[in-house]
């Protein structure tokens, strides 16, 4: 029964990565689609005048007012291959989540107990959380970031990191494995898309103030550089926060599974390196005024880290935190 299941899981792991294929494409074409309209647009905008004279009646009198010639169009709800776009990544989402949960099932056990389950759930984590934010922000400009991203790590990890079903070791079976792990998981959520926007705000900074180019011309439809760089911070604050009780969780945790809070292992160093640099990133742009390229290049240095923590840190350093399972 358990071989059973996590072969299903690995089918639906499949499953979902086909989907999130299609996403990507859609995400992209649609980005094609916005650089044909904003082509299209900037054409009708040289021919048309940017201003039109309307007659109104206030109280009997006829009073001439100039309006400008774009009010009230509605920027509409996207493009039809976004549309698509999160319609698949939304579909792919549910096979991801039901291929987790069936290796969950599988392992009798929470699904992250090595870098197989850690990406499975990960992936699974980060674009859940692209999805939820939409709530607050409009980034499905984001779609072919996360989406791209979401496809990488998975197939890195269904060819690299893959391995049967296996019992915890002694020191993972704590209730701390579901608090801290999960946390941290969540963390690299919001740095993921913290990532997305610091490399749009870097492109919209490198556009800005530069003669028009052909070129990225879908940038145009996104926020400007400032509105960017104001929602990666707020994102990554979010993720700051997230990964300060990481650290904090896994000091309580490595006392009561090793008798001692801090032990310099390489796990432990390169977790509050993350911390360090995100923490650098907060307080220079607070209080040092890094504002621009200078900012982004601090936040995607943080990312950076954070996937060095993962992908290399946790296969090749040996340590109590050697869990890959490889």
């Amino acid at each position: 029964m358990t071989t059973n299941l996590a072969t299903y899981s690995v089918v639906l792991t499949y499953s979902a990565m086909a989907v999130y294929v299609i996403a990507f494409i859609s995400f992209a074409l649609d980005m094609a689609k916005r650089s044909g309209q904003v082509a299209a647009g900037a054409g009708a905008a040289a021919a048309a005048p940017a201003e039109r004279t309307v007659a109104t009646v206030q109280g009997g009198t006829v009073v001439l007012e100039k309006v400008d010639a774009d009010r009230g169009r509605s920027s509409g709800g996207g493009t039809k291959f976004e549309r698509v776009g999160m319609a698949m990544t939304i579909l792919a989402l549910v096979l991801h989540i039901g291929a987790t949960i069936l290796r969950g099932i599988a392992a009798d056990r929470v699904p992250w107990g090595n870098m197989f389950e850690f990406s499975l759930t990960g992936t699974a984590l980060i674009t859940l959380i692209f999805l939820l934010v939409q709530f607050w922000q409009n980034l499905k400009f984001l779609g072919v970031f996360i989406t791209g991203l979401t496809i990488i790590l998975l197939g890195i990890a269904t060819v690299n990191y893959w391995v049967p079903v296996v019992p915890l070791q002694p020191a993972l079976q704590s209730y701390w494995l579901v608090i801290h792990v999960f946390v941290a998981i969540a963390g690299t959520g919001f740095f993921a898309l913290g990532a997305g926007l610091a490399v749009a705000q870097l492109v919209q900074t490198y556009r800005q103030g530069r003669p028009v180019s052909k070129q990225l011309r879908f940038m145009e439809t996104l926020p400007d550089a400032e509105r960017l760089e104001v929602l990666t911070y707020r994102v990554l604050l979010v993720g700051f926060v997230l990964w300060t009780f990481t650290l904090i969780a896994g000091a309580i945790w490595a006392e009561r599974a090793w008798g001692r809070y801090w032990g310099w292992d390489t796990k432990e160093v390169w977790t509050f390196i993350i911390w360090v640099v995100y923490a650098g990133y907060i307080h220079a742009r607070a209080t040092r005024g890094w504002r621009g390229a200078r900012s982004s290049w601090l936040a995607l240095i943080g990312f950076a880290a954070v996937m060095f923590n993962f992908s290399v840190v946790n296969v090749f350093f040996k340590g109590l935190h050697s869990y890959s399972g490889l």
